[in-house]
Protein backbone atom coordinates (compact mmCIF):
# COMPACT_ATOMS: atom_id res chain seq x y z
CA UNK A 1 0.00 0.00 0.00
CA UNK A 2 1.25 3.49 -0.71
CA UNK A 3 2.83 5.05 2.43
CA UNK A 4 2.24 8.17 3.27
CA UNK A 5 -13.42 14.24 12.14
CA UNK A 6 -15.17 14.13 14.79
CA UNK A 7 -18.98 14.08 14.07
CA UNK A 8 -21.16 11.79 16.13
CA UNK A 9 -19.43 10.50 19.24
CA UNK A 10 -18.86 7.13 20.77
CA UNK A 11 -21.69 4.91 21.88
CA UNK A 12 -21.77 2.21 24.49
CA UNK A 13 -21.76 -1.40 23.49
CA UNK A 14 -20.32 -0.77 20.04
CA UNK A 15 -17.84 -3.65 20.30
CA UNK A 16 -20.55 -6.29 20.54
CA UNK A 17 -22.40 -4.70 17.67
CA UNK A 18 -19.24 -4.38 15.62
CA UNK A 19 -18.59 -8.09 16.03
CA UNK A 20 -22.08 -8.81 14.75
CA UNK A 21 -21.34 -6.67 11.73
CA UNK A 22 -18.11 -8.53 11.11
CA UNK A 23 -19.91 -11.84 11.30
CA UNK A 24 -22.38 -10.62 8.73
CA UNK A 25 -19.57 -9.46 6.50
CA UNK A 26 -18.15 -12.96 6.68
CA UNK A 27 -21.22 -14.60 5.19
CA UNK A 28 -19.74 -14.15 1.74
CA UNK A 29 -16.52 -15.99 2.58
CA UNK A 30 -17.28 -18.65 0.01
CA UNK A 31 -16.68 -15.97 -2.60
CA UNK A 32 -13.01 -15.64 -1.68
CA UNK A 33 -11.85 -16.41 -5.19
CA UNK A 34 -10.19 -14.45 -7.97
CA UNK A 35 -11.67 -11.10 -9.03
CA UNK A 36 -13.33 -12.67 -12.06
CA UNK A 37 -15.34 -14.91 -9.75
CA UNK A 38 -16.23 -12.21 -7.22
CA UNK A 39 -17.15 -9.49 -9.67
CA UNK A 40 -20.49 -9.02 -7.91
CA UNK A 41 -18.83 -7.88 -4.68
CA UNK A 42 -18.58 -4.15 -3.95
CA UNK A 43 -15.43 -2.63 -5.40
CA UNK A 44 -13.34 -0.03 -3.68
CA UNK A 45 -9.87 1.43 -3.53
CA UNK A 46 -7.35 3.07 -1.23
CA UNK A 47 -5.50 6.30 -1.87
CA UNK A 48 -2.78 8.44 -0.35
CA UNK A 49 -0.98 11.64 -1.25
CA UNK A 50 0.29 9.89 -4.39
CA UNK A 51 -3.18 10.27 -5.92
CA UNK A 52 -3.44 13.94 -4.90
CA UNK A 53 -6.77 15.33 -6.19
CA UNK A 54 -9.07 12.44 -7.05
CA UNK A 55 -12.04 12.56 -9.41
CA UNK A 56 -14.46 11.04 -6.92
CA UNK A 57 -17.55 11.23 -9.09
CA UNK A 58 -15.55 9.54 -11.82
CA UNK A 59 -14.45 6.84 -9.39
CA UNK A 60 -18.03 6.21 -8.34
CA UNK A 61 -19.11 6.03 -11.98
CA UNK A 62 -16.32 3.49 -12.51
CA UNK A 63 -17.77 1.28 -9.78
CA UNK A 64 -16.25 2.47 -6.50
CA UNK A 65 -18.47 1.99 -3.46
CA UNK A 66 -15.90 2.49 -0.70
CA UNK A 67 -12.43 3.90 -0.15
CA UNK A 68 -9.76 4.07 2.52
CA UNK A 69 -7.69 7.26 2.62
CA UNK A 70 -4.25 7.45 4.18
CA UNK A 71 -4.30 9.90 7.05
CA UNK A 72 -1.00 9.49 8.89
CA UNK A 73 2.32 7.73 9.27
CA UNK A 74 4.17 7.35 12.57
CA UNK A 75 3.67 10.59 14.55
CA UNK A 76 5.23 13.10 12.18
CA UNK A 77 3.40 12.77 8.89
CA UNK A 78 -0.14 13.72 7.91
CA UNK A 79 -1.39 13.36 4.35
CA UNK A 80 -1.70 16.96 3.03
CA UNK A 81 -4.49 15.87 0.67
CA UNK A 82 -6.45 13.99 3.31
CA UNK A 83 -9.28 16.45 3.91
CA UNK A 84 -9.99 16.94 0.23
CA UNK A 85 -9.82 13.22 -0.48
CA UNK A 86 -11.88 12.16 2.52
CA UNK A 87 -14.55 14.82 2.12
CA UNK A 88 -14.64 14.36 -1.64
CA UNK A 89 -15.25 10.64 -1.25
CA UNK A 90 -18.09 11.32 1.15
CA UNK A 91 -19.63 13.93 -1.12
CA UNK A 92 -19.59 11.38 -3.95
CA UNK A 93 -21.57 8.95 -1.81
CA UNK A 94 -18.77 6.50 -1.04
CA UNK A 95 -18.31 4.74 2.26
CA UNK A 96 -14.96 6.06 3.45
CA UNK A 97 -12.48 5.42 6.19
CA UNK A 98 -9.00 6.50 7.21
CA UNK A 99 -5.87 4.41 7.64
CA UNK A 100 -2.57 4.82 9.47
CA UNK A 101 0.77 3.50 8.21
CA UNK A 102 2.52 1.98 11.22
CA UNK A 103 6.21 2.44 11.98
CA UNK A 104 6.57 0.43 15.20
CA UNK A 105 10.24 1.33 15.62
CA UNK A 106 9.48 5.05 15.91
CA UNK A 107 7.12 5.22 18.89
CA UNK A 108 4.53 3.25 20.83
CA UNK A 109 1.33 1.92 19.34
CA UNK A 110 -0.74 4.07 21.68
CA UNK A 111 1.11 7.22 20.71
CA UNK A 112 0.73 6.57 17.00
CA UNK A 113 -2.96 5.75 17.47
CA UNK A 114 -3.57 9.01 19.30
CA UNK A 115 -1.82 10.94 16.52
CA UNK A 116 -3.89 9.09 13.93
CA UNK A 117 -7.20 9.86 15.64
CA UNK A 118 -6.30 13.56 15.94
CA UNK A 119 -5.45 13.76 12.23
CA UNK A 120 -8.38 12.08 10.56
CA UNK A 121 -8.62 8.63 12.09
CA UNK A 122 -11.70 9.22 14.19
CA UNK A 123 -14.95 7.36 13.59
CA UNK A 124 -18.55 8.58 13.38
CA UNK A 125 -21.68 6.45 13.68
CA UNK A 126 -23.18 8.11 10.62
CA UNK A 127 -23.57 4.99 8.50
CA UNK A 128 -20.93 6.19 6.00
CA UNK A 129 -17.69 6.08 8.01
CA UNK A 130 -15.76 2.81 7.95
CA UNK A 131 -13.78 1.72 11.00
CA UNK A 132 -10.27 3.17 11.30
CA UNK A 133 -7.60 0.94 9.77
CA UNK A 134 -4.04 0.02 10.74
CA UNK A 135 -1.69 -0.63 7.82
CA UNK A 136 1.13 -2.82 9.14
CA UNK A 137 3.59 -4.38 6.72
CA UNK A 138 7.30 -4.70 5.94
CA UNK A 139 9.48 -1.76 6.91
CA UNK A 140 9.87 0.36 3.76
CA UNK A 141 12.86 2.21 5.20
CA UNK A 142 15.12 -0.69 6.19
CA UNK A 143 15.70 -4.01 4.43
CA UNK A 144 17.72 -5.16 7.44
CA UNK A 145 14.92 -4.55 9.96
CA UNK A 146 11.86 -5.60 7.97
CA UNK A 147 9.96 -6.27 11.20
CA UNK A 148 11.17 -2.98 12.68
CA UNK A 149 13.55 -4.71 15.08
CA UNK A 150 10.70 -6.14 17.15
CA UNK A 151 10.28 -9.79 18.08
CA UNK A 152 6.93 -11.58 17.81
CA UNK A 153 5.72 -10.77 21.33
CA UNK A 154 6.78 -7.14 21.19
CA UNK A 155 5.11 -6.70 17.82
CA UNK A 156 1.87 -8.20 19.10
CA UNK A 157 2.02 -5.88 22.10
CA UNK A 158 2.59 -2.89 19.80
CA UNK A 159 -0.47 -3.77 17.70
CA UNK A 160 -2.54 -4.32 20.84
CA UNK A 161 -1.45 -0.95 22.19
CA UNK A 162 -2.50 0.75 18.95
CA UNK A 163 -5.80 -1.10 18.90
CA UNK A 164 -6.61 -0.36 22.53
CA UNK A 165 -6.00 3.36 22.07
CA UNK A 166 -8.11 3.52 18.91
CA UNK A 167 -10.87 1.65 20.74
CA UNK A 168 -10.61 3.98 23.72
CA UNK A 169 -10.81 7.11 21.58
CA UNK A 170 -13.28 6.05 18.88
CA UNK A 171 -15.27 3.11 20.22
CA UNK A 172 -14.10 0.86 17.36
CA UNK A 173 -11.35 -1.68 16.97
CA UNK A 174 -9.25 -0.95 13.89
CA UNK A 175 -9.36 -3.01 10.74
CA UNK A 176 -5.95 -4.63 10.28
CA UNK A 177 -4.33 -4.41 6.84
CA UNK A 178 -1.47 -6.83 6.34
CA UNK A 179 -0.11 -9.71 4.29
CA UNK A 180 -0.10 -13.33 5.41
CA UNK A 181 3.67 -13.48 4.94
CA UNK A 182 4.36 -10.41 7.06
CA UNK A 183 1.99 -11.60 9.79
CA UNK A 184 3.74 -14.96 10.00
CA UNK A 185 7.24 -13.52 9.93
CA UNK A 186 6.71 -10.55 12.24
CA UNK A 187 4.05 -11.75 14.73
CA UNK A 188 4.62 -15.49 14.63
CA UNK A 189 1.16 -15.79 13.06
CA UNK A 190 -0.47 -14.43 16.21
CA UNK A 191 -4.10 -15.47 16.76
CA UNK A 192 -4.67 -12.67 19.28
CA UNK A 193 -6.56 -10.33 16.95
CA UNK A 194 -8.80 -12.44 14.73
CA UNK A 195 -11.78 -12.53 17.08
CA UNK A 196 -12.41 -8.79 17.22
CA UNK A 197 -10.53 -7.18 14.33
CA UNK A 198 -11.67 -7.19 10.72
CA UNK A 199 -9.00 -8.37 8.28
CA UNK A 200 -7.94 -6.37 5.24
CA UNK A 201 -5.75 -8.87 3.44
CA UNK A 202 -3.27 -7.75 0.81
CA UNK A 203 -2.45 -10.21 -1.95
CA UNK A 204 -2.04 -8.96 -5.48
CA UNK A 205 -3.05 -12.07 -7.34
CA UNK A 206 -5.84 -13.23 -9.61
CA UNK A 207 -5.85 -16.58 -7.83
CA UNK A 208 -7.53 -15.24 -4.70
CA UNK A 209 -6.50 -13.84 -1.31
CA UNK A 210 -4.79 -17.08 -0.36
CA UNK A 211 -4.45 -18.65 3.07
CA UNK A 212 -5.41 -16.14 5.74
CA UNK A 213 -3.14 -15.32 8.66
CA UNK A 214 -3.51 -15.56 12.39
CA UNK A 215 -6.74 -17.45 12.95
CA UNK A 216 -8.91 -15.31 10.69
CA UNK A 217 -11.60 -17.43 9.06
CA UNK A 218 -12.59 -14.85 6.46
CA UNK A 219 -11.47 -11.55 5.04
CA UNK A 220 -13.52 -8.35 5.17
CA UNK A 221 -11.49 -6.39 2.61
CA UNK A 222 -9.11 -7.77 -0.02
CA UNK A 223 -6.55 -5.56 -1.73
CA UNK A 224 -6.26 -7.56 -4.92
CA UNK A 225 -4.25 -5.27 -7.23
CA UNK A 226 -2.21 -2.07 -7.34
CA UNK A 227 -3.74 -0.91 -10.63
CA UNK A 228 -7.19 -1.01 -12.12
CA UNK A 229 -10.21 1.02 -13.03
CA UNK A 230 -10.09 3.03 -9.80
CA UNK A 231 -7.45 5.49 -8.53
CA UNK A 232 -4.89 3.83 -6.27
CA UNK A 233 -4.96 0.21 -5.11
CA UNK A 234 -7.93 -2.00 -5.96
CA UNK A 235 -10.04 -3.64 -3.26
CA UNK A 236 -13.11 -5.82 -2.78
CA UNK A 237 -15.51 -6.06 0.15
CA UNK A 238 -16.51 -9.55 1.26
CA UNK A 239 -20.28 -9.14 1.30
CA UNK A 240 -23.16 -7.28 -0.31
CA UNK A 241 -23.29 -3.49 -0.28
CA UNK A 242 -25.84 -3.58 2.53
CA UNK A 243 -23.18 -5.06 4.81
CA UNK A 244 -20.92 -2.10 4.18
CA UNK A 245 -23.49 0.10 5.84
CA UNK A 246 -23.77 -2.29 8.79
CA UNK A 247 -19.99 -2.35 9.19
CA UNK A 248 -19.89 1.45 8.99
CA UNK A 249 -22.66 1.94 11.54
CA UNK A 250 -21.23 -0.57 14.00
CA UNK A 251 -24.63 -2.08 14.76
Amino acid sequence: MARERTLLRRRAGVLVAAMAALALAGTASAAAGPPALVSGLPRGHDVSSHQKEVDWQGARSAGARFVYVKATESTDYANPYFSGQYDGAGDAGLYRGAYHFALPDRSSGARQAAYFVRHGGDWAADGRTLPPALDIEYNPYSKKHRCYGLGWKRMARWIRSFSDEVKRETGRRPVIYTTAQWWRQCTGDSHAFSKNHALWIARHSASGPGKLPGGWRYWTFWQCATKGRLPGDQNLFNGPASRLKILARGW
